[in-house]
């Protein structure tokens, strides 16, 4: 299809009711814990969950390397656990930003403090993480690595913090929260063979690890858990890892894994332009033939979650790679950035090529709250998957792709469709004013 044909067809419904913002949507959010305190009574037993079922875990970053570690259970609705995990689940399920904080409200974080390196802050003469298999600590660690939600007694030493955490660019708001007193398994967990050899493995650097069970098809959601636990690794080396930080360091490496599957493999042969929309947000990759560089621009309209002032400009933030990677964390786009970049690389390894990639990230002031960078890593797998984030009433053009004469006539005809001008991308982008390119090739030749 020729890209202004697949253009025009992405002109939106206007009779498409728009996402209510944040300001209306928080009565909402006040009935989510208002029912979830009605659960919650019903539930306890003196001062103790009986049956509560534990599909996911949490650790915290603040006071690091003392930090808050916590087991999270669905209240109330413990026969539909897996509903409540964060996946890929929830994005073909088509969840809107209501649905998602439903769902995080719906979960107690049932936390205690730990040292990465240790299960009790009070002794750091304990065994080290790695052999923590008893206490609080080691109940998250079998939660961590089991299949699927583990059934638990947690004792607690509060009620629940009703408020919510409406989470960060990277990691998914979380519910209420209580002091947690200890946990107990009520079942023996059941744990993948692969998740075994990891843990079994003295000598298994956490990278290698990490990819070994991508392989064996475990995805960057299941990684990421296990990984927090701490169960990756060397074992000396071995450590909990804060939710935030371990997400992006899977996506990275895994990133980094499928960048060398595609390092020798032909070029695409045409320049190709996907686009998909999810919660408020509208992603364009654009392909085309060369060398492996990739390239995040994103525009948070104003009114939008990060850039709330609705008098401001259109706030744009980029971070590139050339053939060879990048050498630094990434600041600006965070955690974006690696889902991005995962969801391109695992298209481009499933048909043998490599490309020079643009993503191209809108952020409207219909995403009114942060859902996690989940939502940004399967927008971009889908976009080539087929399956749309939000169709509304108009024919998705997710998993198709619209064809352009070059690279920069592409970004040309798209920058018509984006909320800054072409000259204001160039400015910002790499890629899109031809430095990456001229650089990576510069470097080659000397």
């Amino acid at each position: 299809m020729r890209l202004d044909e697949y253009i025009e067809d992405l002109e939106p419904d206007e009779e498409a009711e728009r996402r209510r913002l944040a300001k209306e949507k928080s009565y909402e959010i006040t009935d989510h814990l208002e029912e979830f305190e009605r659960r919650f009574d019903d539930a306890l037993s003196g001062d103790t969950l009986v049956g509560s079922t534990s599909p996911s875990i949490f650790v915290g970053r603040s006071n690091y390397p003392d930090i808050p570690v916590g087991l999270l259970s669905p209240v109330g609705d413990e026969d539909d656990a897996e509903e409540y995990v964060t996946d890929g689940d929830w994005y073909r399920q088509g969840y809107a930003i209501d649905d998602v904080l439903q769902r995080r409200t719906g979960l107690l974080n049932s936390n205690k403090r730990a040292n990465v390196d240790s299960p009790s802050i009070a002794s750091r003469l304990t065994p080290s993480v790695h052999d923590a298999w008893e206490g609080f600590v080691g109940v998250q660690r079998e939660v961590a690595i089991a299949d699927r939600p583990v059934d638990l007694e947690i004792g607690l030493d509060d009620t629940p913090d009703l408020g919510i955490d409406p989470g960060t660019d990277v990691a998914t708001p979380r519910g209420p929260r209580a002091n947690a007193r200890n946990a107990e398994l009520r079942e023996n967990p059941y744990v993948p063979k692969p998740v075994k050899k990891t843990l079994e493995d003295d000598d298994w650097q956490a990278q290698g690890a990490m990819t070994y069970l991508y392989r064996r098809g475990f995805d960057v959601y299941d990684i990421n858990s296990i990984l927090s636990a701490g169960a990756l690794g060397e074992t000396e080396q071995r450590r909990l890892v804060p939710t935030r930080w371990s997400i992006t360091a899977v996506d990275d490496t895994i990133g980094q894994f499928l960048r060398g599957r595609i390092r020798n493999e032909p070029s695409v042969d045409e320049v190709q332009v996907w686009v998909n929309e999810y919660m408020g947000n509208r992603y364009w990759v654009i392909l085309a033939p060369g060398s492996w560089e990739f390239e995040l621009v994103e525009m948070k309209a104003p009114g939008s979650i990060w850039n709330p002032n609705p008098e401001d400009d259109v706030w744009l933030q980029s971070a590139s790679e050339g053939y060879d990677g990048r050498s630094s964390y990434v600041d600006e786009t965070a955690g974006a950035y690696y889902a991005a970049r995962l969801g391109v690389l695992e298209h481009l390894e499933s048909i043998g090529r490599q490309a020079k990639c643009l993503v191209l990230r809108e952020v409207s002031d219909d995403y009114w709250a942060p859902v996690g960078v989940w939502q940004v890593r399967e927008s971009v797998r889908n976009a080539f998957d087929g399956v749309p984030g939000n169709a509304g009433d108009r024919e998705s053009l997710a998993g198709e792709y619209g064809e352009a004469e070059t690279f920069h006539g592409a970004v040309a005809q798209v920058a018509k469709q984006l909320p800054v001008s072409y000259e204001r991308l160039q400015r910002k982008s790499e890629l899109a004013a031809g430095l990456q390119s001229n650089l990576d090739a510069f470097s080659r030749s000397n």
